[in-house]
């Protein structure tokens, strides 16, 4: 399992949209950061279980009360339901990986958490109250600095993970990263969502659209400049399936991302010490489901030729780099690192 024999370590990317886990017995998965409960009855009946996790519960919505319960990578306040919904969701994550809900006699997990830059305070007592009683191990992180660290990319790296909520940033200097080395924008894969679904609204006023079905669109067919092919979509008019030719506007929506994603990431590099601005250009990373966009490396890359030049790449596995980072880190802690939790 790992170096400590008697102790499961886990890292988790606790994201809006989707959430993976990683641990140190060699199992990862990836869930859908959904879950829903049967809404009455007949739902009950049909669907033979008290609560749905990730994709199933996405397949079943119209008899579900639905929740998302991540928001720009914050837990919703003020919802019971919401609250409940995130620990459904973490137990669910660390069934996947053989923690049994129960407990095990002798069974110790530590986790290390994923959150967005900007939200480790307000995120760390929440998941501390929330993980009581799953885990007896706790360290709550970027997000970005977890795939810096699961990467090795701790010297003159600029790391950028896009999620669903949020677009955070990490300059590492080969320390710890301090406040000031950080950043978090809103402008991430829901934000396109949601101009992509206003600019299809409004040039096909009469199609039937979900926030789903436009979600979906935009992850099979994501890019920004040049369209290789056409991309249609096909939704109701009327009742009737229509082709829509959603190309310009998946173009527009996802391009909105360029430009505060392009101003932050060099705000960040020029407050490097000067003499190591270059190497940080040279060792710009994505990571994240949305930065799966097409087109999105060398666009960003381009953006850097009026400042010197830089070099941006893609992680080779952009779901599951936060939550390895945070095995990662898991694995080289020491026990003082971790904060105790009550089991």
């Amino acid at each position: 399992m790992s170096k400590k024999d008697d102790i499961l370590f886990v890292g988790i990317d606790l994201g809006t949209s989707q959430s993976s886990i990683t641990a140190s017995n060699g199992q990862r998965h990836v869930v859908k950061s959904l879950v829903g409960w049967p809404l009455d009855m007949v739902s009950r009946k049909v669907l033979k279980k008290d609560v749905l996790i990730g994709q199933e519960a996405l397949d079943n919505r119209p008899m579900l009360d639905l929740h998302r319960p991540l928001e720009r990578g914050l837990i919703k306040e003020g919802s019971e339901k919401d609250l409940a919904a995130v620990r459904e969701l973490l137990q669910n994550l660390l069934s996947l990986v053989g923690v049994n809900g129960k407990r095990e006699s002798g069974q110790r997990v530590r986790a290390v958490v994923g959150v967005p830059a900007e939200a480790m305070r307000i995120n760390k007592q929440q998941l501390r109250n929330t993980l009581t009683g799953m885990v007896d191990g706790l360290m709550v992180v970027s997000e970005p600095f977890a795939v810096a660290y699961g990467k090795d990319a701790l010297l003159h790296t600029l790391i950028i993970d896009m999620g669903a909520g949020t677009t955070d940033f990490c300059v590492m200097m080969g320390r710890y990263p301090t406040d000031d080395d950080q950043r978090t924008l809103p402008n991430a894969g829901d934000s396109v969502d949601e101009q992509l679904s206003k600019l299809v609204r409004e040039r096909y006023p009469d199609a039937q659209l979900s926030m789903h079905m436009v979600r979906e669109w935009k992850e099979g067919n994501s890019f920004v400049g040049k369209p290789k092919s056409r991309v249609t979509v096909e939704a109701p008019i009327k009742g009737k399936p229509t082709e829509l030719d959603i190309t310009a506007e998946l173009r527009t929506a996802c391009e909105s991302l360029l430009g505060p994603i392009a101003e932050t990431m060099v705000d960040l590099v020029a407050r490097v010490e000067p003499e190591y601005q270059q190497r940080v250009r040279q060792n710009v990373m994505l990571a994240g489901c949305c930065s799966l966009i097409g087109g999105l490396p060398e666009a960003l890359q381009e953006s850097l030729n009026e400042f010197g030049g830089g070099r941006v790449s893609r992680v080779a596995d952009p779901v599951f780099a936060g939550s390895d980072g945070g095995l990662s880190i898991a694995n080289d802690a020491a026990d003082s690192d971790w904060e105790k939790l009550a089991t």
